[in-house]
């Protein structure tokens, strides 16, 4: 899935879209990947002769591939959005760097009603960034 499709499913977009595309989307998880460009904006002050991703960006991803998974899965009404409800058992692993390529990995663990429980971890390489718990509801727009 390129950008366009990502784009048609959930309503980030540039600056704060956190996804270049879906490698993969299974029953019950997604894959999706992300290049950090090295001259991103929020590099200039976060921080400026140190550059790394500030951690909740790595929790970001992985809640908006966990919206394009919830907008695929076709049980969500178009005119509901994804909102982050929860966010638990996080633990960051490792910096990301500008010009690393993340890789974002989804597993739905639960639904109840509108409520979708996840599980992500973003890796560099073989390498764990970040590992997460959370909640995503779709909710009126």
């Amino acid at each position: 899935m390129n950008l366009d499709e990502i784009k048609a499913c959930i309503p980030h977009r540039e600056p704060f879209l956190w996804l270049d595309e879906i490698i993969s989307l299974e029953e019950n998880s997604i894959h999706a990947r992300k290049v950090i460009p090295p001259d991103l904006d929020l590099f200039r002050g976060h921080y400026p002769d140190q550059p790394i991703l500030p951690g909740v960006i790595l929790c970001e991803a992985a809640m908006q591939a966990s919206a394009v998974f919830i907008a695929k899965s076709g049980i969500v009404a178009e005119d509901k959005i994804p909102v982050a409800t929860r966010l638990n058992n996080t633990k960051f692993r490792r910096m990301v760097k500008p010009g690393e390529t993340l890789d974002i990995h989804v597993t739905l663990s639960e639904k109840m009603g509108a409520a979708y429980f996840f599980t992500g971890k973003v890796m560099v390489g073989k390498e764990t960034a970040a590992r997460m718990e959370f909640a995503v509801t779709a909710t009126d727009g």
